[in-house]
């Protein structure tokens, strides 16, 4: 009987076979999840790198783009990168646009930078060789691509502006851990006498919610900055004194919007005498000019007068004029600039204060009010057109019809001295509004249709 064939040698080589193909599958596995780790990251590298060179913390946005598409760029950055703790880049530009040029130079953060008044003062400080940063939340309570075009015109000065809001606490403490801040020049607020009506808790979440928020922070820093703010000649609400002097009431506010600038001023006081916070409120009168707010009377008038649109002028209930203390904006750059540079330093440190601080109002103005309808007559002349005039009653929708600006303190304090009459102001707004919004002015375009014709 044959012997069976040996078959554990064949056994033995199938089971070694089998033992490398698992030592091979195994390590095969291991050399594939380290490729995809790694291919993970290099894609997550990859879309950061994407995302910071395609939007940038400084706006170059085309002025073609919608404005709420801009608004939707720029709120991502600062909301999950930047209030996050930003980052090494975010900080060098912080550092850099904070830092002063001049000997002895401020280190001022702006708030409200991309504003009306606080694009200007950025844009001095800046010029003079201080150190700026500007803050803003580039609201919607007009035109945001204004505030967008503003931020532009910053940037190319080497002003960066953080898109954030004065109620983020976390930004406003990161910024003050970035930056030893010298001075706060405050300008952010919810603006308007009417709109109050429409959007009241606005007026106190921005005006007293947000500068409480400001001022709890600016208190811990050490060093404590000197603050110079934003108030408002409305304060004088139904005062009849003539013309408004700091002495004079300023509790009888006629609207919601200076009800919220007074409160302002008795927080400063209360946050001088606790924690030793230098303080100075400025009281504006109508600021006007180049750049200005769309919501502003000159602004609109000349609007609606270039578009043939009728426009409201009013009149007081007992048939008298309304009349304005108009005060270009240089004038109020020069006075918020005298305060800055007049502010004592805080007395306190790290929330505690150590001796009596400076606490200041004064009003800037330009001490000469004119009726609204001499307004209306100047741009008529400017703009080379007849405005349709409506004269209606003043409703009681909180603006008063008189103001007229006492700034012999101003004057004493810092040498505060308005020259800009209103023609001459005007004349400079209309300049660049024509500029700015690409009209061409009715005496050119006669001009050319006689050179034509001709």
């Amino acid at each position: 009987m044959p012997t069976p064939p040996d078959t554990s040698k064949t056994l033995k080589l199938e089971r070694y076979n089998n033992y490398l193909r698992k030592i091979h599958s195994t390590k095969l596995i291991s050399a594939s999840s380290k490729l995809l780790f790694r291919a993970t990251l290099l894609i997550a590298l990859i879309l950061i790198l994407f995302f910071t060179i395609n939007y940038p913390p400084l706006s170059d946005t085309p002025h073609h783009v919608p404005p709420h598409h801009r608004l939707h760029h720029h709120s991502l950055l600062s909301t999950s990168l930047f209030s996050a703790g930003g980052g090494a880049a975010w900080e060098k530009q912080v550092r850099l646009s904070s830092t002063p040029r001049r000997t002895n130079g401020f280190s001022v953060l702006v708030t409200g930078a991309a504003g009306f008044v606080g694009s200007h003062c950025s844009l001095a400080l800046k010029k003079r060789g201080d150190g700026v940063l500007g803050l803003d939340n580039f609201n919607n309570y007009y035109d945001p691509s204004l505030k967008r075009a503003r931020q532009n015109l910053l940037s190319k000065h080497q002003v960066f502006i953080v898109e954030g809001d004065l109620n983020d606490g976390p930004l406003l403490t990161k910024l003050f851990d970035v930056v030893p801040f010298t001075h706060v020049l405050h300008l952010a607020a919810q603006a308007g006498v009417r709109y109050a009506m429409q959007n009241p808790q606005s007026y106190i979440s921005s005006n007293i919610a947000g500068f409480v928020n400001l001022l709890e922070v600016a208190k811990a820093a050490n060093p404590q900055p000197s603050i110079v703010w934003a108030s408002s000649s409305s304060v004088y609400g139904l005062n009849t004194e003539n013309p408004f002097s700091e002495r004079d009431r300023t509790d009888q506010p006629a609207s919601l919007y200076a009800a919220t600038k007074k409160a302002g001023e008795e927080i400063a006081h209360t946050y001088n005498h606790i924690y030793g916070l230098s303080l100075t409120g400025l009281r504006f009168f109508t600021v006007y000019g180049p750049w200005g707010r769309p919501d502003m009377a000159y602004f609109f008038f000349t609007k609606d007068i270039l578009q043939g649109k009728s426009i409201d002028i009013y009149k007081t209930h007992n048939q008298k004029e309304v009349a304005r203390d108009f005060t270009y904006i240089d004038d109020v750059v020069k006075g918020c600039l005298g305060a800055l540079d007049t502010a004592e330093k805080s007395t306190g440190s790290g929330g505690n204060k150590k001796g009596a601080a400076q606490l200041r109002v004064y009003n800037l103005g330009n001490t000469s009010p004119v009726p609204v309808g001499r307004l209306v007559s100047i741009l008529e002349g400017l703009l080379s057109t007849k405005a349709k005039k409506h004269v209606i009653t003043m409703p009681r929708n909180g603006d008063v019809p008189f103001t007229h600006a006492n700034v012999t303190l101003a004057f004493k304090d810092f040498g505060y001295k308005p020259t800009t009459d209103l023609s001459t102001g005007l004349r400079k707004f209309v300049k660049w509004y024509i500029s700015y919004y690409g009209i061409q002015s009715k005496t050119r375009k006669e001009s050319q249709a006689t050179g034509e014709s001709g």
